[in-house]
């Protein structure tokens, strides 16, 4: 299917990664992660094949939307009547006047996954919330790899004025596969409207990851993600949020990495009009050999005044190889604002192991209970029932003792 307007765009960015190829660490917001492992991997497009059998969200807690190697199967999926779900490639041409008011508008600036993606990408989501509409349950993508490919998928989500929804997104995949998720999502915030946002990352640890999420947030827009990374033996998550007048943003995130797994996080929020607030709290847990990285950054723009916006990174390394790279930036232009961050590096507390050791507590699992309670703190953000307790799950079976006393 040929359309003047998508092949434009597809030529473009086809033309811009031959250039340009996947990114390299000689750029600033790629210094901490060296990519050229998956060039060499030279990894196949995927291809629709016969998708595996899926029971679908547990008590039918959500509307789900089921992408098998990244292609739609409308036949595995549950969807609402109320909203317009459908896939990217239908939304073409059923729905194609907004996509095209929409689509590449929340990017930017674009670097070589975004340009493979809106070259290639096969298939995706789009998700359309009319005004004034108010879901009352949660909408969740779920992302299934089979092949050893790269899934390139494209997703467009717009909530109209007054609209609010949940939406979850989790990819997974069967033990041992080596693939490359390249998903990159575009997000409208319209005016007053309210979006949660939960991704939930835990695919094999040999595959790698790239996700980026694009929101624009219209006046008085609210928009809170959480970012879970948990699998993957090399993921890169972005997050750019422009924020107009009032418009309030909230990013919170939990990296756990162990072997040699290596788990980048991107952030940025452009406060591009007044009295905007954002909330920002990630936090890392390292052991083994694995490197975690986090880059923040908060830009306030020369008229944004009466901007209150904070930062905070904290990281726990628990073996002396693990490593950390955080940098957490400010960048502001107006002279009437509040804004501040902070990022904290450390081990686990001696004093606090031996004071449960003196409870009768062996060390192992006494720092079991302490690295369990640093993460469940973000853990206790989740406000869906079914998805805190499906994480909850992960968390404990990182660290098994944690919750037993």
């Amino acid at each position: 299917m040929s359309i003047s307007w998508l092949d434009d765009f597809r030529q473009q960015a086809q033309s811009q990664f031959e250039q340009t190829g996947f990114p390299s660490n000689r750029l600033e917001d790629w210094r901490y992660t060296n990519v050229s492992a998956i060039a060499k991997k030279e990894f196949p497009l995927a291809k629709i094949e016969n998708s595996p059998v899926f029971e679908g969200s547990k008590g039918g807690t959500a509307f789900h939307f089921v992408l098998v190697d990244g292609f739609f199967n409308a036949g595995l999926s549950n969807l609402p009547k109320s909203i317009t779900v459908c896939s990217i490639n239908d939304a073409l041409k059923n729905h194609a006047g907004l996509l095209q008011s929409k689509f590449n508008q929340a990017i930017t600036q674009t670097h070589g996954f975004i340009d493979f993606n809106t070259a290639n990408f096969t298939d995706g989501l789009f998700i359309h919330i009319a005004e004034n509409e108010v879901l009352d349950k949660p909408l969740q993508i779920i992302h299934v790899a089979t092949q050893e490919a790269i899934l390139p998928t494209r997703h467009v989500v717009i909530l109209e004025k007054n609209a609010k929804a949940t939406l979850i997104e989790t990819f997974s995949s069967s033990e041992g596969n080596a693939y490359l998720t390249n998903s990159v999502a575009e997000i409208f915030v319209g005016e007053n409207a309210d979006l949660t946002l939960y991704k939930v990352q835990q695919e094999s640890e040999t595959a790698y990851h790239f996700g980026g999420t694009y929101v624009q947030q219209a006046d008085n827009a609210r928009f809170t993600h959480h970012n879970f990374a948990l699998g993957s033996v090399l993921a890169r998550s972005d997050i750019v949020c422009d924020l107009a007048t009032a418009a309030e943003c909230e990013l919170n995130g939990l990296y756990l990495g162990s072997q040699k797994q290596h788990l980048d996080n991107f952030t940025r929020i452009n406060h591009l009009q007044p009295n905007g607030i954002s909330r920002e709290f990630y936090k890392g847990i390292l052991t083994d050999q694995a490197k975690g990285v986090f880059q923040g950054r908060i830009v306030v723009a020369e008229n944004a005044q009466k901007i209150d916006s904070k930062m905070n990174n904290r990281n726990l390394l628990l073996s002396n190889e693990a490593e950390i790279d955080t940098k957490p930036q400010l960048e502001i232009y107006a002279d009437d604002v509040k804004c501040a961050h902070g990022v904290t590096v450390g081990q686990l507390d001696e004093k606090s192991i031996f004071y449960l050791q003196s409870r009768g507590i062996d060390e192992a699992t006494a720092k079991h209970i302490l690295t369990f309670a640093f993460a469940n703190e973000m853990v206790d953000k989740i406000t869906v029932p079914s998805l805190r307790e499906s994480v909850f799950n992960l968390l404990l079976a990182r660290f098994p003792e944690g919750a037993e006393r």
